[in-house]
């Protein structure tokens, strides 16, 4: 019998922890309504200082700036992704 209690398996306590999720801190998720709208419906819309409104052949800097709001559109003009970056 003590042969065969060596061979049960051992209960994890240690469960690896998640990473914590990312903040938004530059409330992104306030706007995701905006993926699959035209980008004409920007121009009667406020945002927060420092937004980046990128088109799919913009320049803009490599930084990473977590408390900056950026919303992207493709060639057809339709909003495509709005996230903090």
């Amino acid at each position: 019998m003590l042969v065969l209690a060596a061979c049960e398996p051992i209960a994890q306590t240690d469960t690896p922890a998640r990473p914590p999720q990312a903040a938004d801190l530059c409330g992104a998720s306030g706007y995701q309504g905006l993926v699959g709208q035209p980008r004409d419906v920007l121009s009667a819309m406020k945002f927060p200082i420092g937004t980046r409104v990128i088109g799919p052949d913009d320049a803009v800097t490599a930084d990473y700036n977590r408390e900056r709001l950026n919303i992207e559109y493709g060639r057809g003009g339709l909003i495509e992704k709005v996230g903090c970056y």
